[in-house]
């Protein structure tokens, strides 16, 4: 894990978020009874193709070492992303992963997708992020940049609904 251009790794799963980063954290709730498909399609990469992310990885799940490149965007303006899985989840009642950047990313920093079902059986999914520019075009793009990440984590619990049903 020599690599990842952070030092904070595992922050988004044992907190807390560290300062000098924005930090990004939001829970939405998905259909009843959908934690098995909601953490499958969450750790097998399913719930960000089905968003429209490229994703180029070296394995078939999220495992700790796994490599992962996601791509937001189109054609010419797709941005890849490289990162690294540095935690996984995977039990009765939380499943899913935090990766890590790597270099040639965007940004700095961790983000975290995990799934979550209470003891009444109520089901949810997390996405906690800290980041910061790594690259002009993601300075250049201030608030603009946060909000876009913003929307991405809507997208993707929109997105997670709908393979849950």
């Amino acid at each position: 894990m020599s690599e990842l251009t952070y030092p904070e790794v595992g922050a988004t799963r044992r907190g807390p978020l560290p300062a000098g980063y924005h930090h990004l954290r939001h829970t939405f709730r998905m259909p009843p009874g959908s934690f098995l498909v909601a953490a499958e399609a969450v750790l097998s990469w399913r719930l960000h193709r089905a968003a429209g992310v490229r994703m180029r990885t070296d394995a078939l799940r999220a495992a700790p070492g796994v490599r992962v490149t996601p791509g937001l965007g189109l054609g010419p303006l797709r941005v890849w992303g490289p990162c690294e899985v540095v935690w996984v989840a995977e039990g009765d009642r939380e499943a899913g992963f935090g990766y890590g950047t790597l270099p040639g990313h965007p940004e700095r920093g961790e983000e975290a997708f995990l799934v979550r079902c209470d003891d009444d059986g109520r089901v949810s999914f997390e996405l906690t992020a800290f980041s910061r520019p790594d690259r002009w075009f993601m300075t250049a793009a201030g608030p603009a940049g946060r909000a876009v990440q913003h929307g991405y984590a809507r997208w993707l619990a929109h997105t997670l609904r709908r393979l849950c049903r």
